[in-house]
């Protein structure tokens, strides 16, 4: 087979490389997925956009996480126009809860540093928090309200990125793996797959968790990421309690339309193990209980694990390997990965048509891993 572009990855970052470059005018773009398209960590997502609730101090990461957010609105509206699938992105805001002095403490700093930096956030007494969710427990005492981290349905996108590839006549091909790239004189060429060779112009590594697991020739991928599983569990409510995401120290509560209540999530190194836990699920059932006590008694109606593609520092992992020619990387965003998509997508495609070059791109290089 033969492509201009190849993808390695039909995950969100994939996904959303391919349609970027796709409406850049690129053509020939290929994509790889070991399985199907949007079924691995992506799919195992809760969507929340939390640049603000999730990002503990100032920095590109904050500034990336940010940059990103903000072009939602538009994704939504034009996928919705391109496709017909509404990805339902909840702008009401993320809740974080406080439950001791200790939180209260921490949640008053983020708030202080992040108004400092110039971003919409809002300490909450014990009483103005309970009105904003009137459901979460009697026992908080105070928060903070990000009205700027918002939520998409993950699996709605997903599947609004892949309607967009068919209707592009962008080229997926699902259950191969990619087991090495083929090199010559420093250039990449394409990749060896278990269907056979397929020859690229142009090569993406967006594979997630499985990243080095792709030998260059006969070498690894000269980064290490490795899964970091992560259970969560759903309820369902007769009505929807809550208006927004509450986050709390000991997990997260992501309400969707539809009455599902979404309960995550673990953080456990258990290598390529995706198997539901029973004490994680007890866990999550005891934060539910604690962020709303209403959700305790009512059965988990679904359970499921992701892995997390984790850099060594839990960064991104972003534009070219020094000294190889024609192969470009995106992957390691850990937690953020829906969040972080759009944004991550306009930069490899300046990158890949015009050598723009991005700050973000020398923080989060690959050769920042290299042993000089």
């Amino acid at each position: 087979m033969k492509s201009e572009i190849l993808i390695i990855g039909g995950g969100i970052i994939g996904l959303s490389i391919a349609r970027e470059l796709d409406q850049r005018g690129l053509s020939g773009i290929m994509v790889v997925e070991q399985g199907y398209c949007g079924e691995q960590s992506s799919w195992a997502a809760a969507g929340m956009l939390g640049a603000q609730a999730e990002t503990d101090e100032p920095g590109d990461m904050l500034s990336f996480c940010v940059e990103s957010r903000s072009m939602y609105p538009e994704l939504a509206g034009s996928l919705l126009d391109d496709t017909g699938i509404d990805i339902e992105l909840d702008q009401k805001g993320t809740l974080y809860l406080a439950f001791d002095d200790d939180d209260a403490a921490r949640i008053s700093q983020r708030v202080r540093w992040q108004r400092n930096a110039g971003l919409e956030a809002l300490t909450l007494s014990g009483p103005e928090t309970r009105r904003t969710e009137p459901f979460v427990s009697p026992e908080v005492i105070g928060g903070a309200l990000f009205p700027n981290d918002w939520q998409v349905d993950n699996r709605k996108l997903l599947s609004a990125l892949r309607r967009y590839a068919d209707l592009r006549g962008i080229t997926v091909v699902e259950q191969t793996t990619v087991n090495s790239l083929n090199i010559s004189n420093g250039v990449v060429t394409g990749a060896g797959t278990s269907t056979g060779e397929i020859s690229a112009d142009r090569t993406i590594i967006a594979t997630g968790a499985w990243t080095s697991l792709i030998k260059i020739g006969a070498f690894p991928v000269p980064i290490a990421v490795k899964p970091i599983r992560g259970q969560m569990i759903a309820f369902r409510t007769a009505k929807r309690l809550f208006e927004r995401v509450v986050y709390s120290t000991n997990g997260y509560m992501v309400p969707r339309a539809d009455g599902r209540v979404l309960i995550g999530a673990t953080s456990e190194d258990v290598g390529f193990n995706k198997d539901i836990s029973a004490i994680a699920t007890a866990g999550l059932i005891e934060t539910a209980s604690k962020i709303a006590p209403a959700l305790g008694s009512l059965p988990v109606i679904e359970e499921w694990a992701g892995l997390r593609p984790a850099g060594p520092d839990r960064m991104p992992i972003l534009g070219e390997f020094s000294g190889v020619r024609g192969l470009y990387v995106a992957t390691g965003h850990y937690r953020n990965g829906i969040l972080l998509a759009p944004r991550t997508a306009e930069l490899i495609a300046d990158l890949m048509i015009d050598g723009g070059r991005s700050p973000y791109l020398d923080a989060f290089s690959p050769d920042r891993f290299r042993i000089s």
